[in-house]
This record gives structure tokens, sequence and C-alpha cells, in this order.
């Protein structure tokens, strides 16, 4: 019934589209087998995108050639930069999308791929012969071929969801789990764990007093994820924000005694940063209220999401509790929130190519690997989907490194240091995140992308145009000078110190008080130059200006360590051969396989002292 194909993903989710559409783009037949095609990227929690260092994620997979930023500047029902009163380094853009036309848009993308066909099944086992994966079996008994196979299961994995005392199996709600899979992964060697997550309940917004409530506009002036010019929405919708008050937490009180959470019939870890709203009375009990963000789930729909109100309590007393909501007074429910558990491989079992270790041609990628977010997940099925293809056609791996990419930063973690709890990504993570901003993610890795053959020549020149225009601004602006007579009534009215002789425009702009349309004020040359170009190479010409002192730091920490991150490892190296290495630090290089030196120094248990002995010993 089936021909044989490059690559089959199992999962219609975030990483198993990214995957799916990367793999195709390359070249590679790919055959997508999703349980239910009418939930293909579903926002299974909230119907949002981006975020803090999330936004930067998706940025840098639009960057590379992948639909996520696409779908989502499509679909946008509201925008926002985040972090604007901060540093570039944590601007961070988000977005609200319509759930459904979000879903939506990515199918009729993914139908638009010749390269991909679609099967609506579930995996039931991996074929597996001489230690590499050659296919799956499904639900229906079919045994499809392959040369590789990435799973991209989300929760689905022997999922069990509560409800107060009520549990059943499903992998979201309405959808059954898959079963099968973890217990052959499991007879194959790998090790396996259980997470969980949770999401809230959704309410007719019909049945809302949004007048008592704070409204929460959008950027007026709105910005994108992609750096292609997809066509935005005109219009923008409007989000509330509402609190918890004392009332709520008590109310919340009374079905403690029948939380799956704090009963213990929950076994796995939730999100750390993400907990649920009894888990948020308990942890912070001195807090008398707490935020809820109440968003819109699209452009038409009356289904509202409640942002801050994750629970997984008896659904009559989460009724109850959120009708002591200001606004919610009259608030009807949709459906319960919930809490998920489900299996995870934890992710030191994987090369950072995301391919296992025990069987090859065998990729994760997604919540399996122990993660949270659609922005992790999309991200880790774009990287899986291209080193599948590169795998299978001998071809040479893509690994980014911590300081190129949000990307790199997400998978070095994960492989190396692994996760009992689910990962999600924040700007604090990435050491270099001076360099790791969204308005650069082209710049950083539009040429890598191109030299893999997923973007155009045409794409890649006008990114060598982006650069090549802001750097000419910042050469304007180190090349001409200012009269005091014409800056300093300007310095004077921003109330920053005045000159007292003829200085750089250069030096003038690295003033935080000062902008670079300030400064235009007083050169018309500048002016003039400026007209040329739009807002976002404008921004990075300053961005350089103000930061090139702390770039210039950052650039020669990075050359530093680059040293050591370009010092490979045999993956076969023997660890016990090495007497002066500590017995702890043989265990883990043992079970990771570090493939460089720089990998080897961020195992949670080697020191600098083993690191001088590998240093001693490979010199």
């Amino acid at each position: 019934m089936f021909k044989k194909y490059n690559i089959i993903v199992v999962g219609g989710g975030h990483a198993g589209c990214e995957a799916a559409a990367a793999a195709a783009n390359l070249g590679s037949s790919v055959l997508l087998i999703t349980m239910n095609m009418a939930t293909i990227a579903q926002m299974s929690c909230n119907p949002a995108m981006g975020g803090v260092a999330k936004g930067q994620i998706v940025r840098e997979i639009d960057a590379m050639g992948g639909y996520s930023g696409i779908i989502a500047d499509k679909t946008t029902i509201q925008f926002r930069m985040l972090n604007r009163s901060k540093g570039p380094a944590m601007w961070s853009p988000r977005s609200q999308n319509d759930r459904m036309r979000f879903a939506e848009e990515w199918r009729l993308q993914l139908e638009s791929l010749p390269n991909i066909d679609i099967w609506q099944d579930t995996v039931k086992e991996i074929i597996v012969k001489n230690g590499r994966a050659n296919g799956v079996v499904t639900s229906l008994g079919l045994t499809i071929e392959s040369d590789a196979v990435v799973l991209t299961n989300g929760t689905f994995l022997n999922g069990t969801i509560h409800i107060g005392e009520k549990r059943f199996g499903g992998g979201r709600t309405g959808e059954k789990a898959a079963t099968g899979l973890t217990e052959q992964l499991v007879s194959l060697g790998f090790q396996s764990g259980r997470m969980k997550t949770g999401t809230p309940p959704r309410v007719d917004g019909r049945s809302l007093d949004y007048s008592k409530m704070e409204e929460q506009w959008g950027d007026e002036e709105r910005g994108r994820f992609s750096f292609t010019n997809v066509e935005l929405p005109t219009e923008q919708r409007c989000c509330w924000i509402t609190y918890t008050n004392e009332a709520v937490h008590e109310t919340l009180k009374e079905g403690f005694e029948k939380s799956p959470m704090f009963t213990g019939r929950i076994k796995g870890l939730g999100p750390r940063y993400c907990p649920s709203i009894e888990d948020k009375i308990n942890r912070f009990a001195e807090r008398d209220r707490h935020q809820i963000f109440v968003e819109p789930e699209g452009w038409k729909t009356v289904e509202i999401y409640v942002n801050g109100f994750s629970t997984s309590l008896p659904e009559d007393i989460q009724l109850k509790a959120l009708r002591l909501i200001p606004g919610f007074e009259n608030a009807r429910m949709f459906r319960p929130g919930y809490a998920i558990e489900y299996d995870y491989f934890p992710p030191m079992q994987l090369d950072l190519t995301l391919e296992t270790q025990q069987i090859k041609h065998l990729f994760f990628a997604g919540q399996i690997n122990g993660t949270t977010g659609y922005e992790e997940a999309a991200s880790q099925g774009f990287i899986a989907g291209i080193n599948a293809h590169q795998r299978i056609n001998d071809l040479h791996e893509l690994i980014l490194k911590r300081s190129e990419s949000y990307i790199g930063v997400l998978i070095d973690d994960l492989v190396t240091k692994g996760t009992e709890e689910p990962y999600r990504m924040f700007t604090s993570r990435a050491e270099h995140r001076l360099l790791l901003r969204q308005d650069n993610a082209d710049a950083r890795l539009t040429p890598i992308a191109h030299q893999l053959g997923l973007v155009s020549d045409e794409r890649l020149e006008q990114v060598k145009q982006k650069v090549a225009s802001a750097d000419r601004i910042v050469e304007y602006l180190r090349t001409h000078s200012v009269d005091t007579d014409a800056i300093n009534p300007i310095l004077q009215e921003l109330h920053t110190s005045p000159l007292t002789q003829k200085t750089r425009l250069f030096h003038i702009l690295t003033r935080p008080q000062v902008s670079i349309g300030d400064i235009s004020r007083t050169d018309s040359g500048l002016a003039t130059l400026l007209s040329n170009f739009d807002k976002a190479i404008i921004e990075q010409a300053e961005i350089k200006v103000k930061y090139d002192s702390y770039f210039e730091k950052e650039i020669e920490i990075v050359n530093k360590m680059r040293r050591m991150e370009d010092q490979e490892i045999n993956p076969e190296f023997d660890y016990t051969s090495l007497v002066s290495l500590s017995k702890e630090a043989r265990e883990k290089l043992i079970k990771v396989k570090p493939r460089t030196l720089g990998q080897a120094s961020r195992i949670s248990g080697v020191s600098p002292s083993d690191i001088s002995v590998l240093m001693v010993h490979m010199s």
C-alpha cells in the first residue's frame, strides 16, 4: 500500500510539522503520521507564540527557512514586543493567535509541499534492524518502511488526564493516548520518565464583564516574527487583565483534598515556571492575589483562554472559584482545566543532532525530550528533520553552537545536562544573549540555512543587504561630527550633559538618553541616509553603536571558548583508560559521549581538573 519513504515523522504537533517540512524542503520523501488530521499543529494550551526567549527561537526558525514565524504572523490577533524597557538582548516578540486558523494554515502549508504525504493513524512500534530504525508499524497493522524515523509524540505517550479525582487516558482532552511505543523503547534499552503539564479552563467570552478588567492592547506599531514579507492582519484584538483574590484562594483550597497534585496521584514533575493556580496558592501563601490574563482564542470565536488559572481541581470547584474573580461573576465554562501526565525520554540519551545513541536513524524531538512550549518543540523538530535528511544522505550534520543561537543553547542543555522537569527556555540560559538577539537572527543563521539549501539565493542576498545597510549607517556615524552649537540644545532637552568640543556622532549616540532620531535632527546628511532604510535596519544600526564595546567583549569571550568548542572528541573515546579522571567524570562522560571539549566542560560532575586531564591527553 505504501512506498518506502526516506523519513517518517510520527506526530503532527509543532515539532512534527517543522520536522516534516524541513526534511521535505531538503528533498526527502516524508510521511507525516498523525492521530487526527483535524488537529495538526493544534495549540493545545495557550493560543500564543513567542514570549521571553521563545520569541527569539521563533525568529531563528524563520531565519533558517522554517514556517512557525510565518504561520504565527498570518494568524496573529495581537502582537507585542516584550521587555522594551530593558536592553535589546531581552526584547522578545510575542503574538496572540487565532487557534483555529493557526492549525488550518499549518495544514495548508504542509499540503502545499509536494514531498510530504500525510496518514491518519497511530504508530505502535518502530521497526529496528541491525540497530537502525527502518520504519514503523501502525495500529491498523500497516508496516511502512523508511530510512529514518523522527518521533514527536508530545504528551500522548501513555498520557493520563486528571480532573479532581477523575482520571482517564488521553493525549489531550478529547483525544486518546498512544500506547506501546514507550514499552518497546524501554525494551530496546532506553530510559523513560514521567512529566506533567496542565491547562486552564476555557470560558464563554459572552458571559464576562470586561468593564471590571484592565484593557491590554498590542503594540501600536506592530512587529512580526518572519523576516519575509508575509501579509499581516490589519487589525488587532484587545486582551484583558484581572486578578484573583483571597475569596478565590479560599474556594480553591476547598478542593485541595481532591487535587491530584496534593494527593500524590500525579507522580510526574510539572513546569517550574508555569505552575497551576493551586500550586501558586500553596507556594506563595503570602500573596493575596495573582494576575489573570484574559485572552481571546480567535477573531470570531467567543472562547476565552484564562491564562494564569491552570488547574486540575474538580470542575465544580474551578467554576465556583472563577466566578469570584472580578469580571467572571457570571462566567460559563466551555471545558474545565486539567493536568496531564505523560512519558518522556531523558535527553542525555541523544546526540547533539537529536539522533538517539541506542538506535541509529531514530530521532526524538519536542516534549518527548522533556521540554515544554510550542517554540522549544518546533525548533527541535526543525533540527531533527534536517539531521534525519543529512544522516540518510551521508551529508554533514547540523549542530548549532551555543554562541550562535538559542536553539543551540536549548539542544546543548538538553543533551549535556538533561532535565528532570519540563525544560523552558529563558534569556538567562544563554550566556551570549547579547549576541543572540531577535533582531539579528537572520544575520546569524540565514547563511547557514542557505548552505544547507533551505533558503534561496535571493533571501540570502536580502540579508546581506540588510547587514550592509546597517553597517553603512554605523560608518556614517563614525566618520561625521557635529558642532556643539547644533547638538547642545538637543542634549539639554534630553537632560544629558552638553559637549565642549566638536564630537563624532558615533560617540554621542552611545549615550543612553540619545536616539539616532535625535541626532538626525542636527545632521541633514544622516537624515537623508536614514530615509532610505526601514525601521529594522535603523534599529539594528543603533544597537550596534550603543553596545559596541559590549559586543567586542562578548566576541572575545566566544573566541576564547571556541578553542574548546572546536576540539572534537571521538565518540568512541575510552574514558576508562584515563585513571586521572574522577570516577564521577568517567561515568558522566561515558553516558553523554560529548562531541567536543567545550560540551564536556558543561557536563554536571565534570570538574575543571577533569577537563585539564582531557586537554593534556588530547594534545
